[in-house]
């Protein structure tokens, strides 16, 4: 029987490619290698003895190997120190920023929660009128947040633009879900975390991938908030060495063949694709989340 409908079944045709999609092909193909090229770049140039980079003409593949930039960079303990700080910062940022955004996203959604529309336009309000750096760095010192690790955890823990994300989501749970549970007594807690949080795992991976990022790009904050070296973030390290063009401050610990291999700018190519990885990492388990998932298949009884 499968042999004669498949017997039956037209032959599929092939697609011609008209000079439309050449030209729409040849364009995204150029479009994607300026987006890749500059990152191939900081890899070979990584990759690169210093002295012979320093010649110029590397563009595709070095043209003397060397690992001595990475020898240099691995040997600084700054670097793991900030890596550390950025790493404790980035999870407990990504947690608690998701649970107090997300809920305040759920209590916004909510029909009955009282001064709603004053809510509303204090939340935007906020999203388009700051106070300033000064005004904000005397708040920060006057909560006693300067130079404190938790400077990069309080300030982020609630974003207007998130929460309005986050809230815009819930509107396609139905609204049914979290009445059945009031009438089967379960409390608000119960609701958003048994209920709403399981079904928003998509919109809380798009999220807390952005804050994500926005942790570990971050060095902003270290160089303001910060001055003990105990707090500096991987990316205030990264930032010293590319701006100040100057070696680690471990470099002299390390033999004169290697250092000889070496420059700054080498070095600084080193320790950005030393701090890329985890982020490139990090995409495709978010994209699993985002895009493997349903949203509410099954929930609601027909």
């Amino acid at each position: 029987m499968k042999q004669r409908i498949a017997a039956e079944r037209p032959p599929k045709k092939k697609k011609k490619i008209t000079l439309f999609d050449a030209v729409l092909y040849t364009v995204m193909f150029l479009f994607v290698l300026t987006l890749l090229y500059p990152l191939w770049y900081v890899l070979i140039g990584s990759l690169s003895e210093g002295q012979d980079y320093n010649g110029g003409g590397v563009f595709l593949l070095p043209r003397v190997w060397s690992l001595s930039s990475y020898q240099v960079v691995f040997r600084d303990s700054e670097l793991y120190m900030g890596f550390l700080i950025t790493v404790a910062r980035t999870v407990l940022g990504v947690v608690t920023s998701l649970l107090f955004t997300a809920g305040v996203a759920y209590a916004m959604h909510s029909r009955e929660l009282p001064a709603k529309n004053f809510f509303h336009w204090f939340n935007l309000f906020t999203l388009f009128f700051g106070g300033g750096t000064i005004p904000f760095f005397l708040l920060i010192v006057s909560l006693g947040l300067y130079d404190n690790f938790l400077v990069y955890i309080v300030p982020g823990l609630y974003s207007v633009y998130n929460m309005i994300v986050i809230s815009s989501f819930y509107k396609g749970i139905p609204y049914e879900l979290r009445e059945a549970a009031h009438i089967d007594g379960a409390s608000e807690f119960t609701v958003f975390f048994m209920i709403y949080l399981p079904l928003a795992k998509p919109v809380l991976a798009t999220v807390g991938l952005w804050i994500a990022v926005g942790h570990w790009n971050s060095y902003y904050d270290t160089m303001l908030y910060t001055s003990s070296k105990e707090l500096h973030t991987l990316q205030y390290y990264l930032m010293r060495i590319v701006t100040l063009s100057s070696l680690p401050s471990s470099s002299g610990n390390l033999p004169p063949e290697v250092l000889q291999d070496t420059i700054s700018t080498t070095i600084s190519y080193a320790a950005i694709v030393i701090a890329s990885i985890p982020v490139l990492c990090l995409y495709p388990v978010v994209q699993k989340l985002c895009f493997s998932q349903g949203v509410t298949a099954g929930s609601v009884k027909g």
